[in-house]
């Protein structure tokens, strides 16, 4: 009690809790949904539900960048084979029988990436046309250019694209078209869609899962690389040195 200088006393402000406790209404405390088990997220996304399997990964996703970073030492490197992880482990899925964890599973894949693009840099060397050396020989560039063939080939292989991606129901194509075609980053294809950035993640793996599917029509036995076949020639020619 604080006496006030007329000799009239008055009460000390109460907490705003002690309020809301003695006037009944204090706030209930707000419950948060209840976290979908892995289990349940694994077996709605084989039954196709892209938004589990979207939830599924982006609990993955900080540890597998992690671990790509860590063998890799490339942050752009490992993002993209993190993100390939993602596309191999979402056309696998059935392949997961569930033995053991779901993140151990997604942890080989990415490391069977990382190893993969870890050989291809080791076995990239430089070579100096100019470089002296003891045998009687010299490096020699081969010409690249596509044949008439090759080049009609690959307007052939566009016009097929194209067509097989307008095909592609619009709530997918759209996402592919930013994300692909305008190379725009996910933050922003999810802005321009209205949508989360695990949901348009989610569209994305399904619009390329739907494109492979059709373009698979047209293919042959070696798969898409039919398509994209081009006689190639080694870069380099050693002949006698003159």
């Amino acid at each position: 009690m604080l006496e006030l200088s007329d000799g009239k006393s008055t009460s000390q402000p109460k907490d705003p809790s002690e309020r809301d406790a003695e006037n009944g209404t204090a706030s209930d405390t707000v419950q948060q949904a209840p976290t979908r088990a892995e289990d349940d997220l694994i077996r709605a996304a084989k039954n196709g539900d892209a938004q589990a399997f979207g939830e599924l990964i982006e609990r993955h996703r900080s540890a597998c960048l992690k671990r790509a970073m860590h063998m890799i030492r490339n942050r752009d490197d490992a993002e993209d084979e993190v993100q390939t992880t993602f596309w191999k482990a979402f056309e696998r899925l059935e392949q997961f029988r569930g033995d053991g964890s779901f993140g151990g599973w997604l942890s080989r894949i990415l490391e069977n990436q990382c190893l993969m693009r870890i050989r291809e840099s080791r076995n990239a060397r430089f070579i100096y046309l100019d470089e002296s050396t003891d045998a009687d020989i010299r490096i020699e560039l081969v010409g690249q250019c596509k044949s008439p063939e090759d080049e009609f080939g690959a307007q052939e292989v566009i016009k097929l694209m194209r067509r097989e991606i307008s095909r592609i129901p619009p709530l997918f194509r759209n996402v592919m078209l930013l994300r692909d075609l305008c190379q725009l980053p996910m933050p922003d294809v999810a802005l321009q869609l209205g949508v989360s950035i695990p949901a348009a993640k989610s569209r994305l793996m399904r619009a390329r899962a739907e494109l492979r599917s059709r373009v698979s029509k047209h293919c042959g036995r070696k798969g898409s690389g039919t398509l994209i076949h081009i006689a190639r020639h080694s870069q380099t020619a050693y002949t006698r040195a003159s």
